[in-house]
């Protein structure tokens, strides 16, 4: 064996080139390796031998990635030219290199010149088969396990490792690859593992094989260029690979993990073919020894070195050894390790050098794992499609290499779960992107057919849509993704026009037609394949979107029949979300045309497809029939669309949605549902056919319903699908479609029975073969077609059912409403040729049918019964008269209610309809029956009585009245028969009023006036309100009378009876008069209400509420109101009881049944009405003068309540001159009311009101009259008003900042009268203190002035003090306020002033200290300015009017005296004026009055001369009027008469306010009230002049005096 072998290596080696080839050799790179070692090679490479040109072929594909390592390990550039026989002829030419030298250059210098000279052994093909041949001999000794010893197996391993696998020829390096490989797999290496592994770990990191093992071998010819090392290198890493399965676990553990290891150090050799035969080794290895263990630092290095290498080598080896490493250990490895997050978080933000690592790992990865990696794809493809925008075109080369491989692998589930991020790529900014989506959705075309039919509805929209790009290359690209796409189409009719197809997808605007008409025009002999509907069905959506109807009409009929041409008709349904819409669309377009095409494709689809298919369309196309947005268009294509989807699922579906879910809508508040439903019944028929019969009676009565709808969009509809039905149905169906017909005739709705009458003379014009002429019909050839329609419909119908139907014909032409009438005519005129001889034959039919019509009980009916019957009457005369009046006269006495009635409007009828010698030959008879109507107990039979009554009276004239009224009158007397008189009498007089009331009225006002009377009048009231006006003059004044003699007498039963008749009748009188004599009977009654007699004023009143409580419900007394408020108002000034009561009953029903709004309208007529009655009362009573006057209406219980609620209106709500109004009427109403009928519930009832606006933004002058007004309740209230004190507390004292002065003023008051209700005064006065200096709510303040609302304030504070200070409890309220004063004293404002000293006076009447002290204290003021002159004669005037100036001490009243002569003589008008009142205060005080007028005689009478100013006079007078009242007889000592005397001439001045003051001051010191006694005392001392002249003013003015009031 040894021999043989080495005879065979010798062999070989002789066969094999020489070294010096070897430059050559290694000038041409061998083709990269796309596979396994092992796998055969399609192609050799061409020998360099001169002897032989072999053409050889090629390799097709390429390993990813090969050249850019290839450009790293290859150091020379080929070119390949043909020479002239053909052959193959490799060029090489070196690259210019560094000036370098070269080590090999300087050895070969001094090699022998014989060596030189050595012939080149160059290979040829016969020595490439020997080669082959001793190859196959060693692989086919190892497979017959050959037991060899170890020198010889080394052997044999070294020579492979040194000649096989460095051999130039590829296919030769392949044999020694398999032959190595399988020696080491081999049964022979087994034993010989521990020396053969070093020796290809050596050669696999040196690449070159030790020459000392090969004993005699030759060695010359081994090659040691870099090309053979890496062939070396490869050839045993498959060695090794193959050698792996010989250790085992656990004994050769150190030896795989240093195989391992050397494993992973080959993978940065640059060679491809390496890396990939070292990552199959590692794979194998993985599940050996502790390679498990060593997974994750293995990963984490090689996944380093990937991502961060610094060579391309080193990067693609490392991503080799990923792919190994997890192929090994597993495909959890990839989720344990976090591989695929590492790739993509590289991919996604890592630099250009990780993400092109990621991208060697993605594409290696999917190659080595296949279908395993897929789920790992699609996470990734988002990461990989977004790396073709990179900025690197080395990522992009990646990517595109990576994107290619991947989809090699994927399964087609895998391509429709990459579709969606696929698309959403082509979607992104960058065109590089976009490209790499578009070119992988075009490698979907050679996917599977089941494949394809699914992802192409998805891929040729998108590709459709990147035509619409801006950058040429996704154009290009998505122009060749479609042309791959039309490659595969398998049907020829398509193939031959998908150029067509493809120019419409590119250019759609101007091609989608012609494509379109293209489809149409071609003949389909096979099926629609897949790829053919991914063309055909984007053309379809751009038509069924165009503008053109043509277009729209082509695409959908094509959309409706591409079903039928598909094997397959599934491989349509991805395709519907697309085309679905836009038949919806084209299904409610405007043109018809279009809308009836996309139904039947909707129904054609859904009969190939299955209803199923389409969840949604059905109830979509509903709700389009519901919606209220949508146009009449809409809801008619929505229904033309349901009808052929329902259909398209058989009669049974049809029958189940028509009943359970279309008709039901019908009777749907909304227009828009009604009329989808009657579109539905409109197509429906001709698209079912005969299969509609069963459905006909159960949407007939829809369909009547909706010819009566409200809306005319659903009338239309209606009239439409009637007419539409019998065209369909009529003439095989009359006996369903008939009876809703005749019904729909008898409808109460006109518009129902004017398009029954229309549909009624389409069918009868559809069974007789005549139209219904629109014209007057009378024309010979109208009356020659109605003849044969007549003879037809005879036919068809029958006799009793064309009596019937004519009947009902001819009755409608008698119709309440025009249009019907004129549609029935028209009818007849079509089926009818001569109308009276029709008539005499259906003569019974007809009157049967009138008089069921009359006795039906229902007005319209009736009225038509007997407008038709008039009009037979007319037409037949005396030959129709005498069947039908004994008809008429048995139904009046022997009928019901409604045949009694039904009988009079055709009694009326043939009355109306009859001649005068027709109506003469019946006249007892009929005026017997209308007498007998005339006392029907029904009414609506005697209105109908009195109709006929009416007829005849036309007709006959004052005969019926003579023969009629005589005898009713005569029943009125009879007690059985009266009522039914009666009720004659007033039907008669409902419309003959006028000429009977003359006759009447005088009899039933004969006296003494009986109960019968009474009713009969009563009764006649009712009926005749219009005119019974005329008459109100005699019956108002008889009756009222009547009742006041009742009233005065002691009254038995009969009386009663009486009594309780004439109210009836004056309750029925006012409530049945006219309008128009409203004006009448108020005025009638308000001339009583002044009568001298109280029953009468009484009864008046008592008529007043009866007549307001009567005309509630009209409202149209409003106008007399005032008429009536006038009368009832004085009404309450009565001296009688009785009559008090009657007028506050009426004026509370007056107030009960008028709205306050329209009741305070009269607010100032009310308020001027009571005003003037008080002052009539005052002037009438003598006496009262202006002391107290109570109200008698008012002084009752309740006697306020009916005006209460117009007043609380005019307050609340009305306008501010109302509000005003209200305010100040309601506050004289309490003036003129005593307390006890104010007090408890019914003054808060007043008071709540005010108090509730006063706050609000209301004019001064609507304040002041509400804060009076709450004055006056506070009056008269008294303890039952205390729960308001705070409310009133707040009111008064935020008026006290209003802007107006008067109201100012009134608050002051109100506040003194709210003291002595009040219990806490403390928190008022502190609150008086604090605004008094200005410390309030600064807004309001300024928004009113802060001077005028602090002396206000200080005005107040004085009051509350005066009032009610002593219930003051702090101990610090009173110091306070008196601190306030003395702050105050001296402003610079006079009003501040004078109420800061208002202030002072009233503490010190409250205050323990002295009075005395604190005006001393005062009075050490310099008077320097005006301010301190004026504050301190304030002070002391004031003081001295109040309580303590009496009791000042001596000392100070002589300092004031001093200060008062001092500033009597001020330039200042306002310190003189108050020094003068001051002084004439002080000579009541002084307790030497005499020495004290002496002292200051002289200033004052001179300040009291005529020529002093007003202010002056006025405050002399003032201050003498406030002395007087301190001392009543001062002024009658000689001194005194000195004061009168002055103040008489100033009475007797020319001004007219200081004569009012003088006269003042003179009623008080003549003491007038007491007496002339003060008059006799002054004359008999005054000197005669003086006498004469004030015994004339004493007389003139002086005792007209009542009392005399001083403000102080």
């Amino acid at each position: 064996v040894g021999k043989n072998l080495t005879v065979l290596f010798k062999s070989y080696i002789e066969s094999y080139p020489t070294a010096t080839s070897e430059v050559n050799d290694e000038k041409v790179p061998d083709p990269p390796k796309t596979g396994l070692a092992d796998k055969p090679k399609t192609a050799s490479k061409t020998s360099k031998s001169s002897l032989t040109t072999k053409k050889t072929t090629k390799t097709k594909k390429k390993a990813i990635g090969t050249s850019a390592i290839a450009a790293l390990t290859t150091t020379k550039k080929k070119t390949t030219k043909k020479s002239k026989g053909g052959a193959a002829i490799t060029l090489t030419s070196t690259k210019k290199k560094d000036k370098s030298l070269d080590k090999n250059m300087l050895t070969a210098q001094f090699e022998s010149s014989k060596k030189k000279e050595k012939e080149v052994e160059k290979d040829n093909e016969q020595k490439t088969a020997i080669r082959n041949g001793v190859l196959r001999v060693i692989t086919a000794s190892t497979r017959c396990n050959l037991q060899l010893e170890a020198p010889l197996l080394e052997l044999l391993v070294v020579f492979l490792l040194a000649y096989g696998l460095a051999d130039v020829n590829e296919s030769v390096r392949v044999a020694a690859t398999n032959a190595l490989r399988d020696v080491a797999a081999s049964g022979l290496a087994k034993e010989a593992t521990d020396f053969l592994l070093p020796l290809l770990e050596t050669c696999l990191k040196t690449g070159n094989v030790d020459k000392s093992c090969f004993q005699d071998l030759p060695t010359e010819k081994i090659f040691g260029s870099t090309a053979a090392s890496d062939n070396r290198k490869e050839g045993v890493v498959i060695a090794l690979g193959a050698a792996a399965v010989h250790l085992n676990n656990d004994a050769d553990a150190d030896k795989i993990d240093e195989t391992c290891d050397m494993l992973i150090t080959a993978l940065s050799t640059p060679s491809e073919s390496v890396q990939s035969s070292v990552a199959l080794c590692l794979s194998k290895l993985m599940k050996k020894g502790r390679m498990q263990e060593r997974t994750e630092p293995l990963l984490s290095k090689l996944m380093n070195e990937c991502l961060r290498g610094k060579t391309l080598a080193s990067r693609r080896g490392a991503a080799y050894g990923i792919s190994a490493v997890v192929k090994g250990s597993g495909i959890a490895s990839l989720k344990k390790f976090q591989i695929v997050t590492q790739l993509e978080n590289a991919c996604s933000t890592g630099s250009s050098q990780e993400k092109e690592g990621a991208l060697f790992a993605i594409e290696l990865l999917s190659n080595r794992l296949g279908l395993l990696f897929e789920p790992y794809v699609i996470v990734l493809l988002p990461s990989l499609l977004q790396s073709f925008s990179d900025t690197s075109i080395h990522v992009r080369t990646a990517a595109n290499s990576s994107i290619g491989l991947v989809m090699s692998k994927l399964s087609g589930h895998g391509v429709k779960l990459l579709m969606p991020a696929v698309l959403l790529a082509l979607e992104s900014e960058d065109w590089r992107t976009k490209q790499a989506s578009i070119h992988m959705l075009g490698t979907m075309s050679h996917c599977a057919p089941k494949q394809l039919a699914s992802c192409l509805p998805k891929v040729v929209p998108k590709l459709t849509e990147s035509f619409s790009d801006t950058h040429p290359k996704v154009k290009a690209s998505a122009k060749d993704a479609l042309e791959e796409i039309s490659k595969v189409i398998r049907n020829p009719e398509i193939s031959e026009i998908s150029s067509i197809l493809l120019h419409a997808l590119t250019d759609p605007s101007n091609s989608t037609s012609i494509a379109l008409e293209s489809l149409i025009e071609t003949e389909f002999l096979h099926a629609i394949d897949a790829a053919s509907l991914s063309l055909i069905v984007p053309v379809l959506h751009r038509g069924l979107r165009d503008r053109a109807a043509t277009t729209k009409r082509y695409a959908a009929l094509i959309a409706g029949n591409i079903c039928t041409m598909i094997n397959e008709p599934k491989d349509f349904v991805p395709y519907l979300p697309m085309l679905l819409p836009d038949l919806k669309g084209v299904l409610v377009d405007p043109i018809p045309d279009c809308r009836s095409i996309s139904a039947k494709a909707l129904g054609s689809l859904t009969r190939s497809l299955g209803e199923a298919t389409f969840p949604d369309l059905r109830p979509w196309l509903i709700n389009t029939l519901k919606s209220s947005d949508g146009t009449s268009v809409e809801r008619s294509g929505a229904a033309q669309g349901l009808t052929e989807v329902i259909c398209a699922g058989g009669a049974s579906l049809v029958e189940n949605v028509m009943r359970d879910e279309i008709l039901p809508l019908i009777s749907h508040p909304s227009p828009a549902y009604r009329e989808g439903v009657l579109w539905v019944l409109t197509f429906l028929p001709s698209t079912l056919g005969q299969a509609f019969a069963p459905l006909i009676e159960s949407s007939f009565p829809a369909l009547i319903s909706g010819l009566s709808d409200e809306n005319e969009p659903v009338r239309d509809v209606a009239m439409r699908a009637g007419r539409v039905t019998i065209r369909s149905h009529g003439k095989a169906h009359v006996d369903k479609i008939l009876p809703s017909l005749e019904n729909g005739l008898n409808n109460e709705d006109y518009r129902i029975r004017a398009a029954s009458l229309n549909l009624m003379g389409d069918l009868l014009g559809s069974i007789g073969g005549s139209k219904v002429s629109k014209s007057d019909g009378d024309t010979q050839d109208d009356i020659r077609q109605a003849e044969r329609a007549q003879a037809q419909i005879a036919l068809v119908l029958g006799p009793d059912t064309r009596k019937r139907v004519l009947s009902s014909l001819y009755l409608k032409r008698s119709d309440t409403t025009a249009i019907v009438r004129q549609s029935a005519v028209q009818v007849w005129k079509s089926v009818v040729s001569v109308t009276p001889r029709t008539l005499k034959e259906i003569l019974d039919t007809l009157v049967g049918q009138i008089v069921t019509a009359l006795a039906s009980g229902h007005p319209d009916h009736t009225q038509v019964a007997g407008r038709c019957l008039g009009d037979i009457v007319s037409k037949l005369g005396d030959t129709v008269l005498p069947e039908i009046i004994p008809v008429l006269r048995d139904a009046l006495y022997r009928g019901d209610i409604h045949t009694r009635l039904g009988a009079c409007v055709g009694l009326n009828e043939v009355i109306g309809c009859s001649s005068k010698e027709q109506i003469a030959k019946y006249l007892e008879i009929l005026v017997k029956a209308v007498k007998d109507a005339l006392c029907d107990d029904l009414e609506e039979v005697r209105e109908m009585a009195a109709s006929c009554f009416q007829s005849l009276y036309v007709v006959v004239g004052d005969k019926v009245l003579d023969e009629v009224v005589p005898a009713l009158l005569v029943g009125m007397d009879d007690k059985n028969s009266r009522m039914k008189s009666i009720n004659g009498l007033t039907s008669i007089l409902k419309i003959r009023s006028k000429e009977l009331l003359p006759y009447l009225i005088p009899r039933l006002l004969r006296q003494p006036i009986s109960a019968n009377q009474a009713t009969a009048l009563g009764s006649i009231c009712t009926v005749t309100g219009n005119s019974i006006h005329l008459f109100v003059s005699s019956i108002i004044p008889i009756f009222l009378s009547q009742l006041v003699a009742l009233q005065d007498a002691d009254m038995d039963e009969e009386d009663k009876e009486r009594d309780e008749a004439m109210r009836d009748c004056l309750s029925s009188l006012c409530n049945s008069i006219g309008t128009d004599g409203v004006n009448v009977l108020v005025n009638e009654i308000a001339s009583k209400c002044s009568s001298d007699k109280a029953g009468m004023r009484k009864e008046c009143c008592w008529l007043f509420k009866v007549f307001i409580e009567e005309r509630k419900e009209k409202e149209d007394f409003y106008g007399q109101i005032p008429v009536m408020l006038r009368e009832l108002l004085y009404r309450l000034n009565d001296e009688n009881d009785a009559v008090l009561t009657a007028s506050n009953s009426a004026l509370s029903s007056l107030s009960k049944t008028v709205s306050p709004e329209e009741l305070v309208e009269h607010i100032e007529f009310i308020r001027n009405l009571i005003a003037s009655m008080v002052s009539e009362a005052r002037r009438r009573k003598g006496g009262v003068g202006d002391g107290e006057f109570l109200l008698p209406g008012f002084n009752r219980p309740k006697g306020l309540e009916p005006l209460l609620p117009i007043y609380q209106r005019g307050i609340l709500y009305g306008s501010a001159n109302i509000r005003e109004v209200s305010a100040a009427g309601l506050g004289e109403l309490v003036v003129i009311t005593a307390n006890k009928f104010l007090s408890g519930p019914f003054i808060i009832k007043l008071t709540g009101p005010l108090l509730r606006i006063v706050g609000d933004r209301n004019p001064s002058s609507v304040k002041i009259a509400i804060i009076k007004t709450l004055g006056l309740i506070l009056t008269k209230g008294g303890a039952s008003l205390r729960a308001f004190v705070p409310q009133f507390q707040t009111t008064f004292s935020k008026a006290l900042t209003d802007p107006s002065r008067q109201v100012r003023i009134e608050a002051i008051k109100a506040l003194g009268l709210l003291m002595p209700l009040s219990t806490r005064v403390d928190p008022l006065l502190k609150e008086l203190v604090s605004n008094s200096l200005g410390n309030g709510a600064v807004s309001t303040l300024e928004s009113a002035g802060l001077v005028a609302v602090q002396t206000a304030t200080l005005e107040a504070l004085a009051n509350v003090l005066k009032k009610g200070g002593k219930k003051a409890k702090l101990p610090d309220s009173i110091p306070s306020a008196l601190k306030a004063g003395r702050t105050c004293l001296f402003h610079e404002d006079e009003g501040v002033r004078i109420g800061a000293a208002k202030v002072i006076a009233s503490s010190c009447e409250l205050s323990s200290e002295g009075a005395s002290e604190i005006v001393a204290e005062l009075l050490q003021n310099e008077t320097n300015s005006i301010e301190v002159k004026h504050g301190l004669i304030s002070l002391c005037r004031y003081i001295l009017s109040s309580d303590v100036g009496p009791i000042l001490q001596t000392e100070v009243i002589e300092e004031i005296k001093e200060l008062v002569v001092k500033l009597i003589q001020d330039d200042s008008v306002l310190v003189k004026e108050m020094a003068v009142t001051a002084g004439a205060i002080i000579l009541g005080v002084d307790s030497d009055s005499d020495a004290c007028m002496e002292f200051l005689e002289g200033p004052l009478l001179k300040c009291m001369s005529p020529k002093e100013t007003m202010e002056v006079l006025k405050g002399i007078a003032k201050g003498l009027c406030i002395a007087v009242q301190l001392k009543p007889g001062m002024f009658t000592t000689k001194i005194g008469r000195s004061f009168l005397e002055a103040a008489l001439e100033n009475a007797m001045s020319g001004n007219q306010r200081v004569q009012l003051a003088y006269n003042d001051f003179l009623w008080l010191a003549l003491r007038v009230q007491e007496g002339e006694e003060g008059l006799l005392q002054y004359t008999e001392a005054a000197m005669f002049d003086k006498a004469k002249k004030m015994k004339s003013l004493y007389s003139k003015v002086l005792i007209r005096i009542k009392g005399v009031e001083i403000e102080d």
